[in-house]
């Protein structure tokens, strides 16, 4: 069965670890590393959005991002990037299954955060007032609780009919602030805990979503903690008046360091 491989490839990681530690030799390392094909999928936060080096499509993939870094670091036989900077639910399903097929073994994907209106809640908290940021926000998390969870049932179920014995890996998102932080402007810690806490909201709708496909949840919040806007190192562009498209997405930092240890901790 094809989904061999992919098991496969994690026991030879254990396996490559082990030998490692006790100087055995590594020359008959199980070749099922190289046979696994990927396939990427999502919004910007899977594209690389803020992490420079993009490939110069609308899309924005940028070798720095946390699908790029894994695959460069593990070499699977082939390796598909097609999340897109920009994607909602209905573009993955759309434009973006068609790399899938019965040969796929890893999928990844982070998707929901464009549905429930994440670009327009932060133009609206950075440029309104406190109390329009809060009833934006409040907007946003009706929004996960009655349409996003049917729409990201339609973009899973067709994952899987497309690629039936794939390992699916979906990511979710980072608190964006760190309370109580160093940030001496901008919003109110009101506004920060309203998008955290519709951050968390989205996170526990997806992962319930996931779930119940039989899908694996990457929960990048423990990751991030301590690298969250305000926090002095932090992982998330804050506004970036110059690359505004970057604004509140994560860094090259982030990538490596926020998403790739749970992409690979899933598996």
């Amino acid at each position: 069965m094809k989904m061999s491989r992919l098991v496969a490839f994690s026991s030879s990681l254990l396996l490559g670890a082990a030998l490692a530690l006790t100087g055995a030799g590594v020359a008959n390392a199980d070749s099922s590393v190289a046979a696994v094909d990927y396939v990427a999928l999502g919004d910007s936060y899977s594209s690389g959005v803020g992490a420079g080096s993009y490939d110069g499509s609308s899309c924005k993939r940028s070798s720095r991002a946390y699908p790029a870094l894994w695959a460069a670091a593990n070499s699977p036989a082939s390796f598909d990037f097609a999340a897109c900077s920009g994607a909602r639910t209905g573009d993955v399903t759309g434009g973006q299954l068609g790399r899938l097929n019965a040969s796929t073994d890893l999928v990844s994907i982070s998707i929901g955060g464009n549905d429930a209106g994440f670009a327009d809640v932060m133009t609206t908290c950075v440029l309104q007032s406190e109390a329009t940021c809060l009833n934006r926000v409040a907007t946003a998390r009706a929004y996960v609780d009655s349409t996003l969870p049917g729409r990201l049932d339609s973009v899973y179920t067709a994952i899987r009919s497309k690629a039936p014995s794939a390992q699916v890996v979906v990511l979710g998102y980072p608190r964006f602030y760190q309370l109580g932080g160093g940030c001496i402007a901008g919003l109110s810690e009101k506004e920060r805990s309203a998008i955290n806490g519709a951050s968390d909201h989205l996170n526990t709708a997806t992962a319930k979503r996931a779930a119940d496909h039989g899908f694996t949840f990457g929960d990048v919040r423990a990751t991030f903690t301590g690298h969250e806007i305000c926090s002095g190192n932090a992982w998330l562009h804050s506004v970036n008046w110059l690359n505004i498209g970057e604004s509140y997405h994560p860094t090259a930092a982030g990538q490596s360091g926020g998403y790739l240890p749970v992409l690979n901790s899933a598996l």
